[in-house]
């Protein structure tokens, strides 16, 4: 196991350096950033070419890169171009982000197993049917007017919930958008969850299980669900790194400024140094969630043995 640990550590190395350098062309090819702080009134030439010099921005693209690299295994990810350092807003912004993205990824993991189990078990059946109907409507319904919907019922109509969350981002304030971003990803862990269980309740071990007299319950705890989850780990590990980068709609609909508010607002005013500061950081938790759902692996099925 700790060969293979070892062994996927160092794959992730030309992973990462392909995504970052990726991710920092297209931030390159976005346009002039010094322009772009300026807006419409342009900068005098001599601020201009001090900005750029001060940035890295007058040498070429790959050089500008090895810098920011160079500076970011020392912990330095720059300055923003407001003047604050990247990783102050870093600070403030992931916690916020990692707070929703558990909120989010505990209601997928409760409601969308729990249903998926149930439906799998009693495939075909009404509940089932109306389980499906149910995760069809969801997923095709954008997540901006599922958001604002209940934004507007519990927040003005019915005075529930705050309507906008406190810049502190509290826990109890992302219960409601934490249940918006998850709502996609859990009709999807639903259905996943659903044809599994629904595939291995046929299987020859869970028939042997049965046979021997164990109790259902057990059956289905311990036999069925331990083999059923590996698809469905395989997406919540995916699923870990678009919670965090992929809540730009609801962070946007409840005022929360977490990471998606930050690339949104990096992304708006071509601050480079904010938005690969902040895709960095997500490559790498995409990359250690991929290598824990792998070890997880070895955990729900004991077949499964790493070298």
């Amino acid at each position: 196991m700790g060969r293979y640990v070892i062994r996927r550590l160092l794959q992730m190395i030309p992973v990462f350096v392909g995504a970052t350098f990726l991710i920092f062309l297209m931030v390159y090819a976005l346009g002039d950033p010094v322009t772009a702080l300026f807006g419409e009134r342009g900068p005098d030439p001599a601020t201009a070419a001090a900005l750029r010099e001060q940035f890295n921005l007058d040498k070429p693209v790959w050089q500008q890169y090895l810098l920011y690299m160079g500076k970011i295994f020392t912990g330095d990810f720059g300055t923003a171009f407001n003047g604050e350092p990247v990783t102050d807003l870093m600070g403030r912004a992931f916690p916020i982000s990692a707070r929703l993205m558990l909120v989010a990824l505990f209601f997928e993991i409760l409601f969308g197993i729990t249903l998926g189990v149930i439906t799998g078990l009693r495939r075909g059946r009404s509940l089932d049917t109306s389980v499906l109907v149910l995760t069809l409507v969801v997923i095709a319904i954008p997540t901006f007017v599922l958001g604002t919907t209940l934004q507007f019922f519990l927040g003005v109509e019915f005075g529930w919930i705050d309507p906008a969350v406190s810049p502190e981002g509290r826990l109890d304030e992302l219960i409601v958008p934490g249940l918006i971003l998850s709502l996609v990803s859990l009709a999807y862990v639903t259905r996943l969850t659903r044809t599994s269980v629904a595939e291995n309740v046929r299987a020859d071990y869970v028939r042997t299980a049965v046979a021997k007299g164990l109790p259902r319950r057990r059956v289905t705890v311990r036999h069925l669900l331990r083999n059923s989850l590996i698809p469905v780990v395989t997406y919540l590990g995916a699923d870990i790194g678009n919670l965090m980068a992929g809540a730009i709609v609801t962070e946007r609909i409840f005022n929360i400024q977490g990471v998606g508010y930050q690339l949104f607002q990096g992304i708006l005013r071509q601050n480079s140094p904010t938005v690969v500061g902040f895709v960095v950081v997500l490559v790498l938790i995409f990359l250690l969630a991929n290598l824990l759902v792998d070890l997880l692996y070895a955990v729900l099925d004991p077949r499964i043995r790493y070298a």
